[in-house]
């Protein structure tokens, strides 16, 4: 399903630091603490937003990482059960505004209000804690179809979400068609993050017994042994396997960056940051595909900075709006 980006405007006002009360603003700052100690890439791109988005999209990220903390935890597979379960009911609680701004759960106070600020398809997180149920299930998956229905849990619902913000009514909206284009796109960009991810982390999801990668995918490299070693067994095409995967994920690049026309400026330059980074660990994979087996891939940060500058000066929005131009002549 699409976010929901046009309707009625919402009853606060963005960015209106004055009259926030005290509570609120607390439980953002504590959003935002956790935002930038946890989160090495989102933290780059959600710098470029205006408070009020940044505010909203820290708080949709403190409710995400404690999702995925409970899933990678050491905790015992029926207890991480119980514990999303109940952080179900607390998004149900959220959602039928429940939760007052004197609650001691300063991720929930803010994420309850965001969404009275914002249009945030909040169904979303229902859905990505569907996919970390899918992890401490152990599920597997044998073909691509069946690994996009876990990557669209875990990260097309969380492009969707942020959607709710970079295209608020307040902030222009879109009209129907782009819309729904806008929703197609975003969840196509978590698509080309995730198996970015999944690339970069093989060996320490193999660590954690995880396997993502298609069973089919891994057949036809030879590599289904999986990766507990940085040697691979006799006769595996490792190398074979991930530029198979990168040509997968640069061609769900290419069809979600087509989102970034439809955005306003700062939005997009959230949107091309956090994407140009993950781009760019993509590169690193495609130049060296043994060096995941070696520990994780990552960016300095003076590299992190310059994808940030990029995406804030509209570049990378401008190159596909003339490219759309061209194929449309």
């Amino acid at each position: 399903m699409s976010p929901t980006v046009e309707g009625p405007t919402h009853a606060s006002a963005p960015g209106a630091p004055a009259a926030m009360s005290a509570p609120i603003s607390a439980a953002y700052s504590y959003c935002e603490a956790v935002t930038g100690s946890q989160a090495r890439n989102f933290a780059y791109g959600i710098r470029l937003l205006p408070a009020d988005k940044r505010q909203a999209m820290s708080a949709l990220y403190a409710f995400s990482r404690r999702v995925d903390d409970i899933g990678d935890g050491t905790l015992p597979p029926e207890v991480k059960t119980t514990r999303l379960e109940e952080t179900r009911t607390l998004l149900g609680r959220i959602r039928a505004e429940e939760i007052d701004e004197d609650d001691t759960d300063p991720v929930a106070v803010a994420l309850a209000h965001a969404s009275r600020r914002f249009p945030i398809p909040l169904e979303g997180l229902d859905e990505l804690i569907d996919g970390v149920l899918m992890d401490v299930r152990g599920e597997t998956y044998e073909t691509w179809d069946d690994l996009k229905v876990y990557c669209r849990c875990v990260a097309g619902a969380i492009g969707r979400l942020s959607l709710g913000v970079f295209a608020a009514p307040h902030s222009g909206g879109l009209d129907a068609r782009d819309a729904e284009r806008a929703g197609e796109y975003a969840d196509t960009l978590g698509l080309a993050l995730q198996l970015t991810n999944i690339l970069r982390d093989v060996r320490e999801d193999a660590g954690n017994g995880r396997t993502y990668l298609p069973a089919e995918d891994l057949a036809k490299f030879g590599c289904s042994e999986g990766f507990n070693s940085e040697r691979m067994s006799p006769g595996a095409d490792f190398a074979g396997l991930v530029h198979h995967e990168v040509r997968r994920a640069r061609a769900l690049f290419v069809e979600g960056y087509r989102l970034l026309p439809l955005l306003d400026r700062r939005s997009g330059a959230c949107v091309a940051a956090m994407a140009g980074i993950y781009r760019r660990l993509l590169d690193r994979i495609e130049r060296e595909p043994q060096a995941v087996l070696r520990g994780r891939v990552s960016l300095p940060p003076h590299e992190k900075a310059y994808v940030a500058v990029r995406g804030l000066s509209g570049l990378d929005a401008r190159t596909i709006s003339r490219q759309r131009a061209r194929r449309r002549l």
